[in-house]
């Protein structure tokens, strides 16, 4: 499936506390197929990793949230790591960014605890997901199916628990992100 992205655009929206594997590998996949992609950060320079609860890299950030247009990018990706989608759900300019995608049947992928963005963009009622183990009430309470497997894709939506699930949930996000837009979703009620 070499290059099955070229020609599109896709932002990796994350802060400081990111689960590094997480983000680089994502990214690394997404690159090697072709497409070009950008970390969006609220704030410019470098945004920290983490390799579970020790420090890890730093990335360097692409553009600030305050200066990308949702609408310039063909999908999104949402990494996990505790504190990194804690920090963007109270952060509304990155809800905004998240729930765009969503709102315009752009393909989404997310793992770890990273629909707790999804969460607060009020946007995952009738969705079936997965996420780190943590997040199966507030996924529930938000109206979404949980369920405890290695990747979910619905309407669109792929979702994966935790670093280990990596290869399955990067082989579903090229195959959702190059099929692009999901006429088939339905808006949350």
């Amino acid at each position: 499936m070499a290059h099955a992205l070229s020609g599109k655009k896709i932002a990796i929206l994350a802060t400081d506390g990111f689960e590094q594997a997480e983000l680089q590998e994502p990214f690394r996949v997404l690159k090697q197929e072709g497409a070009e992609v950008e970390v969006v950060a609220p704030h410019g320079g470098e945004i920290q990793g983490m390799q579970h609860r020790e420090k890890g890299d730093k990335v360097k950030v692409d553009r600030t949230l305050d200066k990308a247009r949702p609408e310039d990018y063909s999908a999104i990706v949402l990494p996990g790591g505790v504190a990194n989608p804690d920090q963007l759900r109270t952060i509304e300019q990155a809800v905004a960014f998240a729930r765009h995608f969503f709102d315009a049947k752009k393909p989404i992928a997310v793992i770890c605890h990273g629909p707790w963005t999804l969460v607060e963009a009020g946007v995952v009622k009738g969705l079936q997901m997965t996420s780190w183990p943590s997040l199966k009430t507030d996924l529930r309470n938000a109206g979404a199916t949980w369920v405890d497997q290695e990747v979910v894709v619905d309407r669109g939506i792929v979702s994966s628990r935790k670093p280990d699930d990596l290869p399955a949930f990067c082989k579903k996000m090229v195959e959702e992100f190059k099929e692009g837009r999901h006429h088939q979703r339905q808006a949350a009620e």
